[in-house]
C-alpha cells in the first residue's frame, strides 16, 4: 500500500471522521449561539435569512448573513486548490495540512470578542467549507461532516433498500449515516455547553478534537472501526 492510499483509507475511516464530525456540530451550534445567530455549516439558513432581511430592506443584517456563504464558497475554492497542489505530497498529507490550517484558524477565532462576530463568522465558515470539501467519504460512503441533510437522505435510502433486500451490507451503510448525524448532534450539544460556559473560547475544543484526528492519520495501519 502507497503512502497516498493509506492517507486516504485513514481520512475515511470511522475513527478519523468522528473527532471531525464531533467538530463540524460544535461548530455550528458556536457560530449560531455565540457569535449572533449565524450558522457556520448550514449556509441554507444563511441564504434563507439574508434573502429575508433583503426583501425587508434592512441592508445591515442581510449582509451579516451574506458574509458567511461568501466565506464559505471561498473555502470550498482554497481546499480544491490545496488539493490539486499538494495531492502527490508524500511527508505530510494535503488532508492534514487542511487540518493544520483549520486548527490554526480557530484557535485565532477564540480570541475574537463580540464586536468582530462578522469577522469570527466567516473564518469559522470558511474552516467549515474546508472541512467539507475535504472529508467526504466514511467507510467509503459519500457523506457531510458538517450538515446533516444530505446524510439523512442517504440514510432513510440505504434502510428502505435494506427492508426489500434484506442486504446487511446496505444495513450497515444505513446505520453509518444515522450515527454519523448522531455524532454531529453530540457535537452540536457540546458547543452549546462550551459556548454557555466558556464563550468565545469554547472553539477551542474543537481544535482538540481536530488535533485527535490529525495525529490517528499518521497511525500505520489502516483502522478498522
Amino acid at each position: 500500500m502507497n503512502l497516498r492510499n493509506h492517507h486516504g483509507q485513514m481520512s475515511e475511516s470511522l475513527l478519523t471522521a468522528s473527532f471531525i464530525i464531533l467538530s463540524g456540530g460544535l461548530q455550528d451550534a458556536y457560530t449560531y449561539l455565540c457569535r449572533g445567530k449565524v450558522f457556520a455549516n448550514a449556509q441554507t439558513g444563511n441564504i434563507v435569512l439574508c434573502s429575508a432581511y433583503l426583501f425587508d430592506g434592512q441592508w445591515r443584517h442581510s449582509a451579516r448573513y451574506l458574509v458567511p456563504v461568501l466565506s464559505f464558497l471561498l473555502g470550498i475554492f482554497t481546499a480544491e486548490c490545496i488539493h490539486r497542489h499538494f495531492k502527490y505530497t508524500e511527508k505530510v498529507h494535503w488532508r492534514q495540512m487542511i487540518i493544520l490550517a483549520e486548527i490554526a484558524l480557530l484557535f485565532a477565532v477564540g480570541f475574537l470578542p463580540q464586536e468582530a462576530n462578522t469577522f469570527a463568522n466567516a473564518v469559522v465558515s470558511f474552516v467549515c467549507a474546508m472541512q467539507v470539501q475535504t472529508f467526504r467519504k466514511v467507510r467509503g460512503h459519500a457523506y457531510a461532516s458538517t450538515m446533516c441533510i444530505g446524510n439523512m437522505r442517504s440514510g432513510t435510502e440505504a434502510l428502505c433498500v435494506y427492508f426489500h433486500t434484506h442486504d446487511r451490507e446496505v444495513l450497515c451503510k444505513a446505520l453509518t449515516y444515522f450515527g454519523v448525524i448522531g455524532l454531529f448532534a453530540i457535537g452540536a450539544g457540546l458547543g452549546a455547553l462550551l459556548s454557555a460556559h466558556m464563550a468565545e473560547r469554547g472553539i477551542w475544543v474543537s481544535c482538540v478534537l481536530l488535533a485527535v484526528s490529525f495525529f490517528i492519520m499518521f497511525i500505520r495501519e489502516e483502522e478498522k472501526a
